[in-house]
């Protein structure tokens, strides 16, 4: 006898189909309303109109065209509704008609349209007048379909704070009348460096996580990767869009490997490559390819180089074989195009690698004072590793319990309280 199905079945694959959709849909909206947070709200009444019909009338053969249909006409109502609308209503004319097709709701729009409006989103989401907090918020909301209870849980933050975040960053980009575009010249440029850099956090905080007791947060990783890859889609002619694609691919192909049995972390030095995705190196490969096809001149950003970097780890058959004078030479032009205390830190092992690690420890011993590093675990952790090297593991001990102190992961605390122990 087959089970019936679950009451709450419908209801279930209705949010997840609303999931999936939920960024074109509100990106459709806003091109509308010129409002995020009001296309949102209308996204949902969409949701709740397919709630309240499908279970009744069936799922129509194209639910994502179906859910844009219903909030475009509840947009261009909201529109003709308010009379401080009325001139862009007529303005807009032809063109919202054609986006919201009446009688045949099953009928998708143009997909040119759509990754359009979705673009714009991706500008107005990471725009500069949002703090990063509010941008990594609003950008996982909108564009990673993460509810404020996931987004909270991820960041390990109360969920109050992640939604007075995400309503803020709304208020604000209505206050600030910022544009629903595209922009274009240098304000792109500029733009398209924290459209970049709010993904890249992202993908960080789910590859090594801040704080909490997993070294890994797959979920975000996974978000990361599928907005970068998105965003390559729809800015072809980017090197740096493609060289953040390419990063983010090859980083993720080792996470398998990162952890051990009980979520211990495992050292690059230690991995078992064979547990690398070699999938994802190869789609990292093909974007770098296409970071460095598209490259107009003056040399390669620090979102190719970085790539290219982890190309180089990608490449090695093992630790001892990586072209570490490379990846030195790599961590020097990033550190001459993007001047910082971290890129050096990278440098210094990279260099302790190639040159020796008396090389390396010059350099970091250069940074100890350097004020951006005071509280960065991976400075005295770095230096330790340097010091066992050298054989001066009393001093190593040190470092490592001061690195243990710092670092707010229980993974990695234990991690480096093992190093301190075996120095002993």
């Amino acid at each position: 006898m087959t089970p019936e199905p679950s009451a709450d079945a419908p209801a279930h694959a209705i949010e997840t189909v609303f999931r999936i959709e939920s960024p074109r849909i509100i990106a459709g909206v806003a091109r509308i309303v010129r409002d995020v947070g009001i296309a949102e709200e209308l996204a949902q009444d969409a949701l709740v109109a397919a709630l309240e019909q499908w279970p009744r009338e069936g799922v129509p053969g194209n639910p994502g065209a179906w859910l844009m249909a219903t909030a475009k006409h509840r947009a261009i109502d909201l529109v003709r509704r308010r009379e401080r609308y009325a001139r862009k209503l007529v303005e807009m004319g032809r063109d919202l008609e054609a986006s919201a097709p009446h009688g045949h709701i099953d009928e998708p729009a143009d997909p040119d349209d759509i990754d359009d409006d979705l673009l714009r989103l991706v500008f107005t989401a990471c725009h500069p007048v949002l703090s990063a907090e509010a941008r990594i918020a609003l950008t996982l909301r909108l564009l990673g379909g993460l509810t404020t209870v996931e987004i909270a849980r991820a960041y390990l933050v109360p969920e109050a704070t992640v939604a007075q975040r995400i309503v803020r960053a709304k208020r604000t980009l209505a206050a600030k009348a910022v544009a629903f575009e595209v922009p274009y010249g240098p304000e792109r440029e500029a733009r398209l460096g924290s459209v970049l850099e709010v993904i890249y956090l992202i993908f960080n905080e789910g590859y090594a996580a801040t704080a909490g007791d997993d070294l890994l947060r797959p979920a975000l990783c996974e978000d990361a990767l599928r907005l970068a890859r998105v965003l390559a889609e729809l800015m072809p002619k980017e090197p740096e869009v493609h060289g953040l694609a390419a990063l983010l691919e090859i980083q993720a192909s080792r996470s398998a490997a990162r952890t051990g049995p009980s979520g211990e972390p495992v050292l690059l030095k230690d991995q078992q490559r064979s547990r690398w995705n070699r999938l994802l190196i190869r789609r990292g490969f093909a974007a770098l390819a296409r970071a460095e096809a598209v490259s107009t001149g003056g040399g390669p950003g620090p979102y190719v180089l970085q790539a290219a970097i982890a190309a180089c780890h990608a490449h090695a058959y093992s630790y001892e074989e990586t072209d570490w004078a490379r990846i030195a030479t790599l961590y020097g032009l990033l550190a001459a195009r993007t001047p910082s205390p971290v890129v050096e830190l990278n440098r210094a092992v990279a260099v302790s690698m190639a040159e020796g690690p008396e090389a390396g420890l010059a350099i970091v011993d250069a940074l100890v004072d350097e004020p951006a590093l005071r509280g960065y675990y991976l400075l005295p952790s770095v230096r330790g590793d340097l010091l066992v090297r050298l054989g001066r593991v009393e001093e190593a001990r040190g470092e490592f319990e001061r690195a243990a102190s710092l670092t707010r992961n229980e993974r990695e605390r234990g991690l480096l309280l093992g190093r301190a122990e075996e120095c002993g």
